[in-house]
């Protein structure tokens, strides 16, 4: 076996692209097999740190960042539900309705981080994806983030009591000025081994193809 490859994983679960470059990533992982060993470590970006609570109308935000109009960002919005269904994340048929601020959802996965293991992270960040874009209900409410933790085999006691305290806040703050600062502003990066950047969904013959390399090299 190759040496092991670390992956930072800079994303937001409000980010379709980010749902369809893990889903491309795990597919690149399965055609892998035992060659090379990867560890995963989900790190947090916000796509909309002020987003208010209650959330905006998801076209209405699209139509105001991006400055198309709504049938071309209802078009856009029909072949990313598609090219997340072809890597195994299948987004809910009418799409989410609102973007929601994604704070409280990054200090759940920084705990999981902490107490647990990152397959255990790795199984939080698919069922709050998951929550987005497949159930698409309501963030703002921390029942369903609850929910997600408890899909996800997690303490829902655990992931309640944080959601009441300010804790891993800091933490999380901290992570997020740690890419910011290395230049990040786009997600999904990902980032094998510390120096090897790859940005967007790359397709999993792509993501397969520079894990080789860099097990390689290592």
């Amino acid at each position: 076996m190759s040496n092991p490859v670390n992956i930072d994983f800079v994303s937001d679960i409000a980010c379709p692209w980010c749902a369809i470059g893990l889903g491309a990533l795990e597919q690149a992982l399965a055609r892998l097999g035992d060659d090379v060993e990867v560890d995963i470590h989900f790190q947090p970006f916000e796509l909309n740190p002020q987003m208010p609570v209650g959330g905006q109308e998801v076209i209405e935000h699209l139509t105001q960042k991006y400055g198309m109009p709504e049938e071309q960002i209802r078009a856009n919005q029909k072949n990313i539900r598609e090219r997340a269904a072809a890597v195994g994340f299948p987004f809910h048929p009418d799409g989410r309705k609102h973007v929601y601020n994604t704070f409280n959802a990054h200090r759940l996965l920084h705990w999981v981080s902490v107490e647990h293991d990152a397959a255990a992270q790795h199984r939080l960040k698919r069922e709050l994806l998951g929550t987005y874009f497949t159930l698409a209900v309501n963030l703002d409410d921390q029942e369903n983030l609850i929910d997600a933790v408890r899909r996800a085999g997690l303490e829902p006691g655990r992931a309640r009591q944080i959601l009441s305290t300010n804790e891993y806040e800091q933490a999380v703050r901290e992570r997020q000025r740690h890419y910011t600062d290395m230049g990040i502003t786009s997600v999904p990066s990902i980032i094998l081994n510390g120096k090897y950047l790859l940005q967007g969904a790359q397709p999993a013959e792509q993501f397969e193809r520079a894990i080789r390399q860099v097990a390689a090299e290592a």
